[in-house]
């Protein structure tokens, strides 16, 4: 099974190696690579027109290496508008590279997708208690983890995404029509989850201590949204940070779709800024969490994981942020949102680069 680490080179390696290690990859191009960073990118085109200019083929691959290789950010473009950019930039591939530049996925012209993918077996909890009001009338019937995106809840896309980095030991804390919730996924072929059930609504921080007993970091996920990312570096850098815990946050452009106003400090007019787009980091509702943090929850209380969170910072606690692109976060907390959702998953479904 071909992996990442087959179309990666040094630049230090000899040209005439660098133009082995393509032949072998078959795809006529190799990826520069230090110290797990992306640097640069070597083409059979680069080598051709090395060789034109009577290039000595026993000279550094950073003679030829292209330092400024064609990327494209994790979860800035959508995978069925990959192979669009493929062709309009006439490139034989892309890689997808997290914030510190490493490697996630390298796509293809001819449709090939290459990622590595690391078996976490990191515990998943699913917090999937609330009443999901926003989303009257369909959680008056059902329970918002048994709303259905295409042919499946999103519940099960949740567990698809994790279960692709071999998290498969999940628990989901319910409340809220938890007799349906647990009725479907007890059904034969559906998978093993271990339930345990709110007493009252306890929030997203007072539903976790009933997790009292966990004894290693976790993943705790709202059961209304997606991220697309890659889950493995997202521990990575939890654990390098000494975290408590890791809030996955969204990079999220609001557009003031008017001309505002700036004013002085004597309140006189001191410019004017035309539809202003405004950057923020959102929560979306994923953490990465150590046992210690439920420490800090009291006992049968409603109590928001924010909260919680707040808590931790004034006690000195490292709480880290894992920022990814708007396009890799998926909320379907709202009806607008929710449709949003079903286009995006249906398209990805139907137009996957394999």
């Amino acid at each position: 099974m071909e992996q990442i680490a087959d179309y990666i080179i040094s630049e230090n390696m000899i040209i005439s190696d660098a133009i082995r290690a393509i032949d072998r990859n078959g795809q006529g191009i190799a990826f520069v690579c230090a110290d797990g960073r992306l640097k640069a990118v070597v083409s059979d085109g680069d080598i051709r027109r090395y060789a034109l200019k009577n290039g000595d083929f026993e000279r550094r691959v950073s003679e030829l290496a292209n330092y400024s290789p064609r990327v494209i950010k994790n979860g800035a473009v959508q995978e069925k508008d990959i192979r669009e950019y493929l062709f309009k930039n006439r490139i034989t591939a892309v890689p997808v590279v997290d914030e510190e530049n490493r490697i996630l996925r390298i796509y293809f012209k001819n449709r090939k997708k290459i990622e590595n993918k690391r078996e976490l077996n990191i515990p998943l909890v699913i917090m999937a208690g609330g009443k999901g009001t926003r989303l009257y009338p369909y959680t008056q019937i059902l329970p918002k983890p048994l709303i259905p995106i295409g042919d499946k809840t999103i519940t099960e896309h949740i567990l698809e995404h994790f279960a692709e980095f071999g998290c498969r030991d999940v628990t989901m804390i319910v409340n809220y029509k938890k007799k349906f919730i647990e009725t479907y996924f007890s059904e034969e072929d559906r998978q093993d989850i271990r339930f345990v059930e709110e007493e009252e609504f306890y929030g997203t921080g007072g539903g976790l201590k009933l997790l009292s007993g966990m004894g290693q970091t976790f993943f705790m996920t709202n059961c209304d949204i997606l991220v697309e990312s890659d889950y493995a570096e997202i521990v990575a850098k939890h654990k390098r940070e000494d975290n408590i815990i890791t809030i996955v946050c969204a990079k999220k452009k609001v557009e003031i779709p008017y001309g505002t106003i700036e004013k002085d400090n004597a309140g006189r007019f001191a410019g004017m800024k035309e539809k202003p787009v405004f950057s923020f980091l959102v929560n979306t509702g994923f953490y990465v969490i150590e046992p210690r943090f439920l420490d800090r929850i009291p006992d049968k209380t409603f109590i928001h994981i924010t909260d919680v969170i707040e808590q931790c910072v004034e006690a000195g606690e490292n709480v880290g942020i894992y920022e990814v692109e708007e396009g890799a976060w998926m909320d379907m907390g709202q009806m607008d949102e929710l449709e949003k959702m079903r286009e995006r998953l249906e398209e990805n479904g139907n137009n996957t680069l394999r």
